[in-house]
Order: structure tokens, then sequence, then C-alpha cells
């Protein structure tokens, strides 16, 4: 079982290493970013772009251009479309987002003839380290989809249990969050978390505890179930917590970045492979994590 982020290093480089292949290498953070990850023994790399810069860019990092597999593209629309393809035709393991919209990225990545759509939506999951306890806490959705529905709901959490399971999570404890801990008509947040707990104890959720609705207080923290009575396996204890909508991932994201500064990794499954999709504003050890989480479990 991974129990902290540091311990996806040793884990990645105790196994075969996985090929990347980047759409769009010709940037500067990007160029520096496979730089560390090649020191850190996590992956390899293909690049895919403007040939000429991004050998001006290995170049001035230090970097042997000879030592990475190099295809010229005329556009960011082609070079997407070539990073896909390469995983596609198995010549690459993973494929990770570089500088260029992630529309078109996306585009690529889920086009039904040539691309890597899966049989579920694909989701972002928020990775970090219990605040209580030992082990990792994720979050799901916080990046990509928006207001899921029920359905959309069911796929998030099917996601992330298969991620945590990857992990060495064998029944993850899954909380869905709303503001409140009851289930009120009004709030349909939580009436989702209800039926959500009811399809899981039916067998329409494999692999996972499932309850709720939870606060973050006492999905997370044990003291917190406790002082408000909340019982049950998941109650404090939660491995995955399913967030309502986009608003309230982003937020969280954001808020164990900055605020809290804590050690966190980004997600991306539900396609065929794992992609490593990070924001140019994530901390350089999040970019890292990132790509080892996704070298682990592909």
């Amino acid at each position: 079982m991974i129990r902290c982020l540091d311990d996806l290093y040793a884990a990645v480089r105790g196994k075969e290493t996985k090929s990347i292949a980047v759409a769009v290498a010709e940037d500067e953070a990007i160029i520096k970013l496979v730089k560390q990850a090649v020191q850190k023994g996590i992956a390899r790399f293909i690049l895919t772009g403007d040939e000429k810069r991004i050998i001006e860019l290995l170049r001035q990092h230090g970097l042997e251009p000879s030592d990475f597999e190099i295809h010229d593209c005329a556009s960011h629309k082609e070079a997407a479309e070539r990073a896909v393809s390469l995983v596609v035709q198995g010549k690459a393991h993973l494929v990770m987002k570089g500088e260029l919209q992630t529309a078109l990225f996306l585009k690529a990545l889920l086009d039904k003839e040539k691309g890597l759509r899966g049989s579920n939506l694909i989701s972002q999951i928020t990775v970090t380290e219990k605040p209580e306890g030992d082990g990792l806490l994720m979050f799901t959705d916080c990046a990509m989809n928006i207001t899921p529905t029920l359905e959309e709901k069911k796929q998030l959490i099917e996601n992330a249990v298969g991620l945590a399971m990857s992990l060495g999570y064998q029944q993850p404890k899954v909380a869905v969050l709303s503001a409140v801990e009851v289930v009120n008509p009004t709030m349909p947040d939580t009436m989702d978390a209800a039926v959500l707990s009811k399809m899981a104890e039916r067998g329409q959720i494999a692999n996972a505890l499932v309850d709720g609705p939870f606060a973050l207080d006492n999905a997370i923290s044990v003291v917190a179930a406790r002082q408000k009575k909340i019982g049950g396996p998941v109650a404090g204890q939660a491995d995955i917590v399913l967030v309502p909508n986009l608003q309230v991932g982003n937020a969280i994201h954001k808020g164990l970045t900055f605020l809290s500064q804590r050690k966190v990794a980004a997600a991306v499954v539900g396609a065929k492979v794992p992609i490593v999709m990070t924001s140019r504003a994530d901390t350089t050890d999040t970019k890292l994590y990132s790509i080892a989480i996704a070298t682990y479990v592909s």
C-alpha cells in the first residue's frame, strides 16, 4: 500500500520505467519537469511538437537531444494527435499534456476512432495525505466535471475506487460530501449521497464502502465525527471524498496547495491509460507526484 506520496518514487523505481508521450513539449516549464522526472528515474519521455525548439530547450537545460525520441509536428493539434497515437500504437505507456489548450488535448484524447476514450467518463482526482491517521486521501472531481449527475457521480466513485485499489487500498471508504450530514430534500446533494450509499449497499458500486452525506470535517476527522455522534465505518476515516461539484472540488484542491501547502498529486483517470494533466500554477512537487502516480498505476 502507498501510504504517503513520497513512497511513490521508490515504488515507481522498483517497476519497469514507463514512457510518457508529451503533447507540445516546446515549453521551458515542460522541459524542466522532464529533466527532474528523468533525474528521479520515474519516467522516460517521447516529445512531440516543434522539434527545433524542443532541441534548443533540451540543450539549454543540459539534456542531450539524442536521449529523447522527438516527433516534429506542425501544429498543436498534430502534436496532441501524435502523442495519443503513440499510446494507441503501444509505443508509449502514457500521455501527458504539454503547453497546449486543454480542450484541444482532450479532443485528441477522446476521439472515438483514434483516441483513448474508456467506458467511464474521464475524471480528475486530487491525492493528498490524511491529516489524521495513516494513508492517502483522495478528492474527486476537482478539475473536470462541472455539475455531475447521479449516474456521473457513480462513475466518479468507480474511477476513484479503481485508483485507490491500484495503490493498495482493497476496500476504500468513500464519503459523499455535502454541507450537512443529514438527508435534506431541499438539498439535492444530500439526496444523491443517500442514493449512492444505498447503491453501494446493494452491490451497484463494487469494492467500496460508501456513506453520506458528510460535511468535510466529519468525513476526514474521527474527532469531528464523534463530536457530532456520526457512526459507521466511513465516518472520519474516508479514503475518498466525492465532492458535489467542480466549484467545491477546485476550492479544495487550491486550498490544499496554496493555503495548507500540503503535498498534492493530480490523477486523471477513466481513459484507457492514466493521463498526466497538471496546471501551470501547480508546484513542481505536485507535477512530479502526478507523473509518479500515473506511471505507478499504469
